[in-house]
């Protein structure tokens, strides 16, 4: 349970003759409380109003915050207003070559400098960084060039040392080091954090409330690839899991496509793989002279294939976002001006337009609503369904008899919104609703009128 205090002694008193546990948090403007278990928290709703999410990750999912969030990293923003591009070495090697690197990159758009200090690396005879020597060559890219920062840090007792990097990074490695998270929480600076290599997205977000419950909302998830059974590359770089990132959560998604390649002729492809998914961000690797890098430099690219590979990251995000803007205005069009059988069309074409569930802000759920067609319930909007195909038997007849009627019919009695729109020739439900998508039946076929249970 998590409460938007109003009365914070109330809610302290109340939690004193309790036997819930709770911790409070002031984020993202609010004062808050979360409570734990679920059957005793609702005892304490006295000091404010309660909002119920049954996820790990309370503060980082939509239920508590429906709007994209944008982290700001000096002057740059991470959100869903642009694509941010980090770009620099795996390993700082050399401060003059940083330097010459780091200007070469940011003529060609890159926003951030991306470099190692200290290296997580498998075996300890590898090269481990530059330790603070490169943090130094990492403050004098940032003051000269006015490039911000992003340095991957190891644990919480060397976080004084990285005052002056703007960004810290947590590896994949210490993805679950929950130490380090809660430090990083109190240290209150922009945090980058990968995926654990073996991390399900749930526990990856799960990882990221560390953080945010000690106050610091500025966390951008980074997709890095995970370890799957027959990959062809050194990690599997998940798409798929980048727009179900963007639907449970607020926070702004990152990906890096060097780590999951391996190889640097797969970094494109897999740099346009995650753009068109959604990614917010990247993080990329380039080195001056890949051959010669003291650490991955099968997986760096040089500066002239970053630039090749900028302009057409930028201009696919670009595409993707004018469809995105035109697939919605198209949409709320629809809504707002449905057409009816009456205005023409035969009963086809928009007219066969499937319905949105327009309620509390939350997650989007889309699935085939199948069912005979019926006219409009009382208080929906008057907009006429197609009829279905005959049914090859009563028997079927009878089970899938107006199911979509009865879905209607329940959201309307929940005193839900819902209007009728048409997406890829098929009649789909797209729920933004928080609280009642996990007992929805109807979308995907179900054999049943029972709608949402």
């Amino acid at each position: 349970m998590v409460y938007f205090l109003n009365d914070e002694e109330t809610f302290v008193e109340a939690a004193s003759k309790s036997s819930a546990s709770y911790v409070m948090v002031t984020i993202y403007g609010k004062k808050v409380a979360i409570a734990w278990p679920d059957e005793e928290a609702p005892r304490l709703s006295r000091g404010g109003s309660c909002l119920s999410i049954r996820r790990p990750y309370a503060l980082s999912s939509r239920d508590f915050k429906a709007e994209d969030t944008v982290v700001r990293v000096g002057d740059v923003e991470i959100g869903p207003r642009g694509l941010t591009v980090a770009a620099g070495p795996c390993s700082v090697e050399d401060e003059e070559e940083l330097v010459e690197l780091g200007a070469s990159l940011k003529r060609m758009g890159a926003d951030m400098l991306r470099g190692g200090a200290f290296k997580p690396r498998t075996s300890p005879y590898s090269f481990l960084g530059m330790g603070e020597n490169a943090l130094r060559a990492l403050q004098r890219v940032r003051d000269e060039l006015g490039l911000p920062v992003v340095s991957e840090v190891l644990d919480a007792g060397s976080l004084p040392l990285y005052k002056n990097v703007d960004m810290l990074q947590v590896g994949t490695r210490n993805a679950q080091n929950f130490p380090l998270l809660q430090a990083l929480g109190d240290f209150n600076k922009p945090v980058l954090l990968k995926r654990g290599m073996s991390n399900t997205v749930e526990e990856w977000l799960a990882a990221s409330e560390y953080v945010l419950s000690r106050g610091n909302g500025n966390v951008v998830l980074c997709e890095r690839g995970i370890r799957a059974p027959g990959s062809s590359t050194r990690f599997s770089l998940d798409v798929g899991g980048i727009p179900k990132v963007r639907r449970l959560s607020h926070l702004p998604i990152c990906a890096d496509p060097s780590h999951s390649a391996g190889e640097r002729d797969l970094v494109e492809p897999l740099t346009l793989a995650a753009v068109a998914a959604g990614a917010q961000m990247l993080l990329i690797e380039v080195h001056p002279h890949p051959e010669s890098a003291l650490s991955d430099g099968d997986q760096q690219i040089t500066p002239d294939a970053f630039g090749s590979l900028l302009s057409k990251a930028r201009a696919l995000w670009q595409l993707v976002t004018r469809v995105e803007v035109r697939e919605r205005d198209e949409l709320e069009s629809r809504v707002r001006n449905p057409v009816r059988k009456d205005e023409g069309g035969g009963g086809r074409g928009d007219a066969s337009l499937p319905f949105i569930l327009g309620g509390k802000e939350g997650v989007d759920r889309a699935g085939r609503a199948q069912g005979r067609g019926a006219g409009p319930i009382a208080g929906a909007p008057s907009v006429a369904l197609p009829s279905s195909r005959r049914r090859e038997s009563k028997e079927r007849e009878g089970s899938h008899v107006d199911a979509e009627v009865a879905f209607k019919r329940g959201l309307h009695q929940a005193g839900l919104d819902h209007s009728l729109w048409r997406r890829d020739g098929k009649r789909c439900c797209r729920l933004r609703i928080s609280d009642l998508h996990e007992g929805h039946k109807a979308c995907g076929g179900a054999n049943n009128a029972s709608g949402c249970r």
